[in-house]
């Protein structure tokens, strides 16, 4: 159960070598005007490695697939965390996505020893936590974390897109194409988009957060 592996920062970076239980913390869906935002943590198992791990971004949807299944059944630990559309909206999605990583790593089997968070910001947690820009490309446990988020979330919206039929959220998962602007305005907000979100407030309630990219 044991990793060892330098943090990431240079000078920056106070912990220098660290061994022990290292988890990797990856989100998705800050930037979508309907659905979740999740997050997963991932202890991954250097005796069994599992191969071609990377950012979910670069990844075709058969290939995150195929490597989740991997990475549940050789992880030493794995969990997910969420933060739903009622909680974003009253806390605000920066907020929001903060709980969701604290849950995701709550939910771990083990404690870590260190938990390195993709980008700049992390939450506060029972254990150290490092930030790591572009982690999720050059960490494997972070890259393994983006890819289980990313799967875990895809699914939820495939399913929503059976619930709300005329929003495509199985194509656009949320995000704020042309063909989900056109359907928003055509057929209003489900209970599952952003009120808290331009452009789904306006003229639902009042937008008070714009989109993220």
């Amino acid at each position: 159960m044991l990793h060892s592996a330098s943090l990431v920062g240079g000078d920056a970076n106070p912990l220098g070598t660290v061994k022990g239980v290292l988890a990797g913390v990856d989100e998705v869906g800050r930037g979508p005007l309907a659905g979740p935002v999740m997050a997963a943590a991932v202890v991954l198992d250097p005796k069994r490695p599992v191969e071609g791990i990377r950012d979910s971004k670069e990844l075709t949807a058969p290939q995150r697939e195929e490597l989740a299944g991997e990475i549940r059944e050789r992880a030493l630990a794995w969990s997910i965390g969420r933060a739903d559309v009622e909680e974003i909206d009253r806390i605000n999605i920066l907020r929001a996505t903060l709980v969701a990583m604290r849950r995701a790593v709550a939910g771990l089997s083990v404690t870590p020893t260190v938990a390195y968070v993709d980008g700049n910001m992390a939450p506060n947690l029972s254990c150290p936590a490092v930030t790591v820009v572009r982690g999720d490309a050059t960490m494997p446990m972070i890259g393994a974390a983006s890819i289980l988020a990313k799967v875990t979330r895809d699914q939820e919206m495939r399913r929503a897109a059976e619930r709300f039929p005329g929003y495509d959220f199985e194509r656009h998962k949320g995000y704020a194409t042309a063909a989900h602007l056109r359907a928003l305005k055509r057929l209003g907000p489900t209970p599952i988009h952003r009120r808290s979100f331009a452009p789904v407030g306006r003229g639902h309630g009042g937008a008070k957060q714009l989109a993220l990219g």
